[in-house]
Formats: C-alpha cells, sequence, structure tokens
C-alpha cells in the first residue's frame, strides 16, 4: 500500500494532525471507519506483521484486558493513527503542514511523515512497551493526574516529596491545569497528601502500574535506543514537534535522540500544541480513536479548531470541511 505521505499534494499549513497516546485505545476502535474502507484492516494486519500480533482481532473483539496491556496497546494504537491518516488521504482530505502524537503517538506522527515504515514502527514499539512494562514491577509505580494546579506548585512538591529511591515527577504536561505526575507509588501519594495540603481539590489515581515519562524509565530508554540502530529511519517529509521540547527534528540522530528522552522525561504537550498555533496552525485533527488530544486543544488555546475523525460521522464532517 502507498503511503499517503509519499503523494505530491499540497500541503495546508493551517492545518495539523495529531496523534493519540495509551488511554484512547478501546474495544471496537475504528470499526465504523473500517466499514467505509478495507484499507482501515488492511492496516491494522500490515502493522500485526511487525508486532507479531494479530492487532485487528485483538482491537475488534479484545479481551480488553491484553488490549490494555503496555505492549499491546501500543502498536494498536499505532496501526489506528495509521489507518485514519491513509482513509484521510485516500478520501481527498487536505494535506496538513505539521504533526505531532502524545507519547506514543509521536510514532505515529513519524510513520505518517514517511521517517519509518509502519511494520518497523510496530515492532518497536510492541518493544516499547515490553522494556517499560519491565523497567516498573508491578505494585513499584504509579501515576495521577493533577486537576487545576499551577504547573509551578506541582513541580515545587514534587521536589519536596522526593528523595532518593522515592521520586515523584511531573509526567505530562497536558494543558493549563491538567498535570499527570508519576513515579514510584508512595511518593505518588505522598505527592497527593501535600497538594490537598495546599488546597488542590481534585486528582485522580490512574489505574496504570507503568510510570511513563519519569526517571524510572530510564533503563528502558537506554535499551529503546539500542533497539532503534535495527531500524531503517528516513528525514520525515512533514514536520513533526516532539513531546520532550516541543520542537520540530529534522536530523534522525536527534529525532531518535528526542524520542529516547520522551521515556524518561515529560511529555510537553501544551507546549507542542503551542508551537503548532505558533506556526500558523488553527485547525487540528486528532486521528485515531477518541478525541482526548481536540480537548485538550481547546483548552491550551481556544482559537483552535480541534476536530476528532474516530468515528465515520466525524470523518465524514471533518473531510466535508477541510477537503
Amino acid at each position: 500500500m502507498t503511503q499517503a505521505a509519499s503523494t505530491p499534494q499540497a500541503v495546508d499549513s493551517t492545518l495539523a494532525f495529531v496523534f493519540p497516546g495509551q488511554g484512547s485505545q478501546s474495544v471496537g476502535m475504528l470499526a465504523e471507519l473500517a466499514a467505509l474502507d478495507p484499507l482501515v484492516q488492511a492496516c491494522f494486519e500490515e502493522a500485526g506483521e511487525g508486532a507479531g500480533v494479530d492487532l485487528w482481532t485483538l482491537a475488534q473483539q479484545g479481551p480488553e484486558e491484553r488490549l490494555n496491556t503496555t505492549e499491546f496497546t501500543q502498536p494498536a494504537l499505532l496501526a489506528a493513527g495509521v489507518a485514519a491518516w491513509r482513509l484521510w488521504h485516500a478520501r481527498g482530505g487536505a494535506m496538513p503542514g505539521a504533526l505531532a502524537g502524545h507519547s506514543l503517538g509521536e510514532y505515529t506522527a513519524l510513520v505518517a511523515a514517511g521517517a519509518l515504515s509502519l511494520v518497523d514502527a510496530a515492532r518497536l514499539v510492541r518493544l516499547r512497551g515490553q522494556l517499560m512494562q519491565d523497567a516498573a514491577p508491578a505494585g513499584s509505580g504509579g501515576m495521577a493526574a493533577v486537576l487545576g494546579a499551577e504547573d509551578a506548585l506541582v513541580v515545587e512538591t514534587c521536589e519536596a516529596v522526593s528523595s532518593p529511591g522515592q521520586v515523584v515527577v511531573p509526567a505530562n504536561f497536558n494543558s493549563p491545569g491538567q498535570i499527570v505526575i508519576g513515579g514510584h507509588a508512595a511518593a505518588v501519594d505522598a505527592a497527593l497528601v501535600r497538594l490537598a495540603e495546599q488546597g488542590v481539590r481534585k486528582a485522580v489515581k490512574l489505574a496504570v502500574s507503568v510510570p511513563s515519562h519519569t526517571p524510572l524509565m530510564r533503563e528502558a530508554a537506554d535499551r529503546l535506543a539500542v533497539a532503534m540502530d535495527d531500524i531503517a529511519w528516513q528525514a520525515p517529509r512533514l514536520p513533526v514537534v516532539q513531546n520532550v521540547d516541543a520542537r520540530v527534528h529534522a536530523e534522525v540522530a536527534d529525532i531518535r535522540q528526542a524520542l529516547v528522552r520522551q521515556l524518561y522525561l515529560p511529555v510537553q504537550w501544551t507546549g507542542c500544541v503551542q508551537a503548532l498555533a505558533g506556526q500558523g496552525v488553527g485547525r487540528l485533527v486528532e486521528c485515531g480513536p477518541g478525541k482526548v488530544l481536540a480537548g485538550l486543544a481547546k483548552r491550551i488555546d481556544k482559537a483552535l479548531d480541534a476536530r476528532a475523525i474516530g468515528t465515520a460521522g466525524e470523518f465524514d464532517k471533518a473531510l466535508a470541511d477541510w477537503r
């Protein structure tokens, strides 16, 4: 199958595509889009070759527990994002001027940009999931979403309660007033207690065992860097704003380094969306299942017209408006 990114097409610099990360998966995802075109299922099958898993059956039939296991979630979401991307272009959708992806979604963005093949990316992100699971034994790590707090307060609190062997840090700067913290389970609990004492009224512990984007992932990141040597990389044909520093990197070595650092440093998603807006982007498509990123985008910059295209109705509406 020819990737849409290789098709000569005028670029719309006011349009950006973003790709979701873990948490957006669900059994039955993209079923409506698959009914529109067989390329959707074919994309899952192509990714399944790299991951060594029947991703289409897993995505449509579950079981949910297996789909939610990190090593399977990552290639399944990768396949879903690329499938929606290819369908968009197969139906004549406009070519965006820039891309970004949240955590795992950054790999999807790089596939869309032509930096690596879907098969290679699926193999790599399944390994990424395995390495992440191995890095933090069950019960040792934790994450929590902190709502309505200033960034500086969350940063200061994490620093205050952390100690050698018990670390908690900001893991995702998702939007103003929404920060995810992560690290050792006891340190996360201590941070939540301290934040409550300082007037933070809402914090929600997340049902995850892998504290992504924290120092606990440093060993996994080092091992991932080695695995990247076995992948054929190309310079991306579209700019991709990367999580770790909210910047576009043109050189493959810099792109890879940013991906490695992303695993143990916080996702600067607020900065990524602001960077896109700063480049003149006014319209944003969340390419894949769910609408988490579209919602965050509207909180980060109210001027953005952010759409999801994970269902047939959403897809057709966005396509009609932005063909």
